[in-house]
């Protein structure tokens, strides 16, 4: 009999789609046993004599429904947090796991991602413009010369910052760099920014912003998120590498280049939602000088700072330390945060590893795939 109730109960719950038989709940052992019991004192009822194999099948069923089998262990579901309210979420490079790194088309999907921060590397032509782009020089692992769908003549000199902005532009960087890392990366069109996959100036991803902000290509929401985003730039400058940036800089004030950047930023009305980040500090306190308004990012990689650092980064106008995540340890961020600073780090593609940041406390995280972040507050 008892067999006979678990296997209608399992049907029933085949048949609302459970994958497996399911342990019946506690409730239903307790009403099996009364109903076991029952048949019991009935079979005692009817039975004039208790022979002894009909007493030793009593007592198996009494032993049968007075121990029921025991259920399976609640499975305990992983933690996985949602996005902290203010958490900075910054498309690197636009979002280069899915577009060409530093475009607009990449900067258009990362606004169309809804992301916080916009993340970018800025370079310096020879005449003068601050331009979006990460590397040193222009190479054929990530551009073609424009229009012709052909390798790009390495130029001569090779550096950006000894190419025009003329020159510069003449070459189209549509090309996945490292499509074994990437391999979600495309180079199709984008509504707005179409097929352009120049290297383009700041003050053409300003415009291209305010052009995103006014969109009937848009929804409300990205409209809106477009008016608000931060630009994170980061000061390509090398201190082993002085002509990287090539205009003089003597490594302590602010060069041209800084000069250029705060003058574009304050131009254009941006100073409240610019973050100035570099692994050349002295750069960052060289845009100190010019504007103690504009926020800054010290980037770290490797060297994990002491309790004193945070404190020279605090004093020197920095607001935000940004490490690779690799270096990021419960101590150092209770450190850095006792310092007043906020915690950023740097480049996390992974969900598993997005989630042990958050679980520590970091204020932001700057990934490639900004996607993969966002999905976090759906779990």
């Amino acid at each position: 009999m008892a067999v006979t109730v678990i296997d209608r109960w399992c049907t029933a719950r085949r048949s609302g789609n459970y994958l497996t038989c399911c342990a019946p709940p506690k409730l239903f052992y307790t009403r099996l046993i009364d109903v076991c019991y029952l048949a019991m004192i009935m079979h005692l009822v009817r039975s004039t004599i208790l022979t002894s194999p009909s007493l030793v099948l009593l007592m198996l069923l009494i032993i049968s429904c007075a121990v029921p089998p025991t259920p399976p262990p609640t499975p305990v579901l992983p933690d996985v947090p949602s996005l902290p309210i203010g958490f900075d979420i910054q498309g690197h490079r636009g979002v280069r796991g899915l577009k060409p790194e530093n475009t607009l088309p990449a900067f258009e999907i990362a606004l169309d991602l809804m992301v916080t921060t916009l993340e970018m590397d800025l370079h310096y032509s020879k005449d003068g413009v601050v331009v979006i782009w990460h590397d040193d020089d222009i190479t054929i692992d990530k551009c073609t010369c424009a229009g012709s769908g052909t390798p790009a003549l390495v130029p001569d000199p090779t550096l950006i910052s000894q190419l025009s902005f003329e020159e510069i532009q003449r070459y189209r960087c549509d090309l996945n760099g490292d499509s074994q890392k990437y391999p979600q990366q495309n180079n199709h069109a984008t509504p707005l920014a179409g097929d352009d996959y120049r290297i383009i100036s700041l003050a053409e991803l300003f415009d291209f912003v305010d052009a995103y902000a006014e969109s009937d290509h848009k929804t409300d929401a990205q409209r809106d998120n477009a008016r608000l985003v931060q630009f994170n730039i980061e000061t390509k400058r090398k201190i082993e590498h002085v002509n990287a940036i090539g205009d003089g800089w003597d490594g302590e004030h602010p060069g041209e280049f800084e000069r250029s950047i705060v003058s574009l930023v304050e131009e254009r009305e941006r100073v409240e939602r610019v973050i100035v980040q570099s692994f050349v500090h002295a750069s960052l306190w060289g845009v100190r000088q010019l504007n103690p308004d504009i926020r800054l990012a010290a980037l770290t990689k490797g060297k994990r700072p002491s309790l004193s650092d945070y404190a020279d980064y605090a004093h020197k106008g920095a607001t935000i330390w940004s490490p690779r995540y690799q270096d990021v340890t419960p101590a150092l961020l209770q450190q850095a945060h006792g310092a007043g600073l906020q915690v950023i780090p740097w480049t996390i593609n992974d969900p598993a590893e997005m989630k042990r940041m958050i679980r520590l406390g970091v204020n932001g995280i700057i990934t490639d795939r900004p996607d993969l972040l966002l999905a976090l507050e759906d779990e």
